[in-house]
């Protein structure tokens, strides 16, 4: 017998006998590891999402299509990511933009007054509207974001600097060279064309959002401007509705082509739009997104390299699996061009054009794509990069000149003569309190947007799935593999008897990942297969006598095969059993969801893949004979997972058992929570998830209030009322053996 030690509160024994009870229990977690382990101790999964997360300074190459109708499908797939990024799906309820115009200057070739106008009630989009003289009918218009040069439509570069520029052969002129960013603006009035050059958010007269925080950033946002009632930009309450800066410029973007396009003197059918850098970026958004614009010229901006640096450049869920390549590609069969310099666009001549070439060549329209690269200049949109983009804009928009086309030098505008604001116009509000008026209209527009689409019928229900289905296929990335991609690596079989015990790898070949998986298998089968997603992993199917759980037992003796895996960073992905208490970030200084979820799914999504890869594999390759009825079960911290993956194949699951616990996506508090999806809230957060269960039978436990009036909804809208359930609240019986209670009745 144990004797206690009172004094050293230890329990001692003799020698032989502690040394048999550590053996024993040795030798029952040997047991349990040889059970549920697949892989060699001491061996990890190999897959390539082990390995360091992508960054905005990575490789983004575009692999073209073999058919225009592939690159349609697959046009169609990127452009509903990068709305959906962009906060932009459903577009924002449009409001009227009330434009200003005032403050005439008259020169003697053109006339540029001063415009600002409301991209959202009570926020503005400032700039200069150029005007050619002695034209008339409807003339060509094209729109110049400005980038990141300093002070933006008030930019000034310095004398010094501009004799630099002439000398090297950058720049002619002083005055052009000085004012680049007036000075295309001023050659294509020349051409023309109507010009609006309009301000990037926190530069030049745009500063109810400051530059300090629209670009400039560094530091997480205090806790104060991140709550469920109240928050600003950059935080996790904005992530989690998709509300960015680079959402932001965007609609600006689409707002003032919403502008120029309903102008009396403007073609509607000969926009062009042309930035550099960072306008470049606005650039390629705009016409990727937008069908109005008829010829795009991003100058020093599309490359397989780096992507944008800036905060405003970034946004979660805008490059993961795409790049800058591909989305200009979204351009064709539109008149797209670009230059490069020595900076990351550098190699755009051997690396993006030639496949851009290739995309234009396969829509029939090759020489509707050009670039050129000047290496011997640093990133610029100077003289000699400007002289391409006129000659392009006059081909493309039919302006009529003889190229080359040659800038001559102008009387610049001084910073009075182009501010909006003045006593007649004075300067909107701004500052923080504007910040959270803003994201709480975009809130609430899009909280009612989503209770417009709230299904009432079959038609209606297609509509809700376009939608919030759309949006939730953007942001998790993966419908279940086909079988086709999947490959299966037995590992081991036990006979246990009444049972066997399968263990295999399932690896995803597409993204080299590779699942540890095993079966608890009756040897007399039913035809169904309940797979069992537990917050601890695989393990959870069994004891620590490595004997199946009560609740696996009463499946298996139902005649139920029971499988489950180790998600990624479960199980065997850790070393020494240590779950991950933080998502993992890239290596970038500002702590922002953007450079790490612009790149790279969550851990969230990811594990959803895993689910995802799992259900498919039970459907294609588990068994010789199709199985019957595949259930899936979300206990211990695994419910969200499982409705998010039931959302994405709702069609393949018969059964889904998901113990939500209350949980909401709108109560976390951190991007690197392990839970954190953007966008999640947005779009209904875990109900709208829920929402998209049908045809799936689906049994809710732990759900504060019951099944959400969405999810009641959509199934009683796909006539399938009686389909959906919750465990009663006086019902307190555990998540797991409720789940195979409700199982078991529901054979």
């Amino acid at each position: 017998m144990p004797k206690f030690d009172a004094q050293n509160h230890l329990v001692t024994m003799p020698l032989r006998t502690l040394t048999l009870t550590l053996a024993l229990l040795l030798i029952s977690e040997i047991l349990l590891a040889d059970a549920t382990r697949v892989l060699p101790v001491g061996k990890f999964p190999d897959d390539s999402r082990r390995h360091p997360l992508k960054d905005l300074n990575g490789y983004f190459p575009l692999q073209v299509p073999a058919s225009p109708e592939a690159w349609r499908a697959r046009a169609e797939e990127v452009r509903r990511q990068l709305l959906v990024a962009c906060g932009l799906w459903p577009m924002p309820t449009k409001t009227p933009v009330h434009a200003v115009v005032h403050g005439l200057v008259d020169r003697p070739q053109y006339t540029v007054e001063r415009v600002y106008l409301e991209s959202y009630p009570g926020h503005f989009v400032s700039g200069s509207f150029y005007r050619p003289k002695g034209k008339t009918g409807r003339l060509p218009a094209i729109l110049c974001p400005h980038g990141h040069w300093a002070n933006g439509r008030f930019h000034d570069h310095g004398t010094g600097k501009v004799h630099e520029e002439i000398a090297s052969g950058a720049e002619r002129f002083e005055i052009s060279g000085r004012h680049p960013i007036q000075c295309r603006c001023v050659q294509l009035a020349r051409m023309g064309c109507i010009v609006f050059q309009y301000d990037m958010v926190g530069y030049a007269d745009s500063q109810q959002i400051s530059g300090g925080i629209a670009h400039g950033i560094g530091k997480a946002r205090p806790a104060e401007l991140d709550s469920p009632d109240s928050w600003a930009f950059f935080t996790t309450q904005a992530e989690l509705r998709l509300q960015n800066i680079m959402g932001l410029q965007t609609y600006n973007s689409i707002r003032v082509l919403d502008w120029i396009t309903s102008h009396p003197d403007v073609d509607p059918q000969r926009i062009g739009v042309t930035g550099g850098s960072g306008g470049g970026t606005q650039t390629f958004i705009l016409c990727a997104l937008d069908s109005r614009p008829a010829a795009a010229f991003p100058a020093v901006m599309v490359s397989t390299a780096m992507q944008g640096g800036c905060v405003c450049e970034n946004a979660a869920c805008l490059r993961v699996g795409t790049g800058n390549i591909e989305i200009a590609g979204l351009i064709a069969p539109r008149p797209l061009g670009m230059s490069g310099a020595q900076d990351w666009t550098h190699e755009i001549m051997s690396k993006g054009f030639p496949e851009l070439k290739q995309l234009y060549g396969m829509l029939g329209v090759e020489n509707k794509v050009v670039a050129r690269a000047f290496l011997h200049f640093g990133h610029n949109y100077n003289a000699v990069s400007r002289t391409v983009m006129y000659s392009f804009m006059n081909k493309q928009l039919g302006l009529g000149f003889q190229d080359p086309i040659i800038e001559k030098d102008f009387v610049p505008l001084t910073r009075e003569e182009m501010t909006v604001w003045n006593e007649d116009h004075p300067k909107p509000p701004g500052g923080v309190e504007h910040e959270k008026a803003l994201t709480q209209w975009m809130d609430k527009n899009s909280r009612d947007q989503l209770a417009t689409l709230r299904p009432a019928n079959g038609a209606s229900l297609a509509r809700y799935r376009d939608v919030v289905g759309g949006a939730f296929k953007a942001l998790i990335g993966r419908e279940p593999p086909g079988g086709n991609v999947l490959e299966r690596e037995k590992v081991d079989k036990q006979d246990r008897g009444a049972y066997f015990i399968f263990k295999d790898l399932v690896r995803y070949k597409p993204g080299n990942e590779e699942l540890p998986v095993i079966f608890v298998h009756p040897k007399k089968w039913n035809g169904e297969v309940v797979l069992w997603i537990d917050g601890q992993g695989k393990s959870a199917l069994l004891d620590s006598a490595a004997k199946p759980r009560a609740e696996i037992e009463r499946l298996l003796s139902a005649g139920m095969s029971v499988a489950s895996a180790d998600l990624l960073f479960q199980g065997e992905f850790l070393a020494g059993g240590q779950r991950p208490t933080v998502a993992r970030k890239v290596d970038n200084p500002r702590p922002f969801a953007c450079f790490t979820h612009g790149y790279n799914h969550s851990l969230f999504v990811r594990r959803v893949h895993d689910i995802l890869t799992l259900v498919s594999f039970v459907r294609h390759d588990e068994h010789e004979d199709e199985p019957k009825v595949v259930s899936l079960v979300g206990v211990h911290g695994a419910g969200p997972l499982v409705a998010a993956a039931v959302a994405m194949a709702s069609d393949q699951i018969d059964r889904a058992v998901i113990e939500t616990g209350g949980f909401r996506f709108a109560d976390l508090k951190s991007y690197r929570d392990v839970r954190f999806m953007p966008g999640a809230v947005k779009y209904g957060d875990l109900p709208g998830l829920l929402s998209l269960a049908t045809p799936c039978k689906l049994r809710l436990i732990g759900e504060k209030g019951g099944v959400p009036s969405v999810v009641e909804a959509t199934y009683t809208a796909a006539g399938q009322g009686g389909d959906v359930s919750a465990q009663p609240a006086a019902d307190k019986t555990p998540s797991a053996e409720a789940a195979v209670n409700w199982l078991l009745r529901d054979r």
